[in-house]
């Protein structure tokens, strides 16, 4: 019984394992174009390099960041909730492209406040150091609102404006929530600043995984509040 046991739970780590590898592969695949660039971004070594790859990465986020990584979050969401598919390949790729029209929209609106913000860093970086530490906070609370949009959308059929207006509440309605998801970025930066192949195996996948997780534990502790 006890050896039994052991083989079940190795088991079911092993298809864990697999799951969030799979689907952190497909997301960088999927990914490729804007992979690509940001490595040369990475390893440019003039001003003009920098901004004709930058300026390629924010043309490309909107039709391919986006849909590519709400589809990882609508896969994790089957997941969490128990609806799991028997192709993880066929899953991702249904929800790519269901979700492709609308991930593209709200791909342009996110682009859109990220090329602003990044733009005011930029600009009064060397200027202002107060108006620097605002904007880096905004940074914050905008990379905690994209996370938290890719979690609502997954988890709503709502139209983009009530899709926004659900993730602003979210997003400074819950600080546990809040602070979940910024630790949880901390730790998947520093690992994989310390072990490479997470990057490529799992930091993508996990990250939906725990983001989508603690955002679900909301849902449901807002939806037990409505019912009492």
């Amino acid at each position: 019984m006890k050896q039994t046991s052991i083989m079940y739970g190795i088991t079911a780590v092993c298809e864990w394992i697999m799951r969030f590898s799979v689907i952190n592969i497909l997301w960088i695949i999927f990914n490729f174009p804007i992979s690509w660039l940001v490595l040369n971004l990475i390893f440019a070594n003039d001003w003009s390099s920098l901004i004709i790859f930058f300026i390629l990465i924010v043309l490309l986020a909107p039709i391919v960041f986006f849909p590519a990584t709400q589809a990882m979050f609508a896969v994790v969401r089957e997941w969490i909730l128990g609806h799991e598919s028997n192709s993880l390949i066929k899953s991702y790729w249904h929800h790519y492209k269901k979700n492709y029209r609308k991930s593209t929209i709200a791909g342009f609106i996110m682009t859109t406040l990220w090329l602003g913000l990044l733009t005011n860093i930029v600009y009064f970086s060397q200027s202002n150091a107060l108006l620097m530490f605002l904007l880096i906070f905004l940074g914050v609370v905008l990379f905690v609102f994209t996370v938290n949009f890719f979690s609502v959308m997954a988890h709503y059929h709502l139209g983009i404006k009530d899709l926004m207006k659900n993730t602003f509440a979210i997003t400074f309605g819950s600080p546990l929530l809040f602070i979940t998801i910024i630790i949880c970025g901390v730790l998947l930066v520093y690992i994989c600043s310390q072990a490479w192949y997470v990057l490529t195996f799992f930091a993508g996948s996990l990250f939906a995984f725990l983001s989508f997780s603690a955002f679900y534990r909301l849902f449901l502790k807002l939806l037990k509040g409505k019912q009492q």
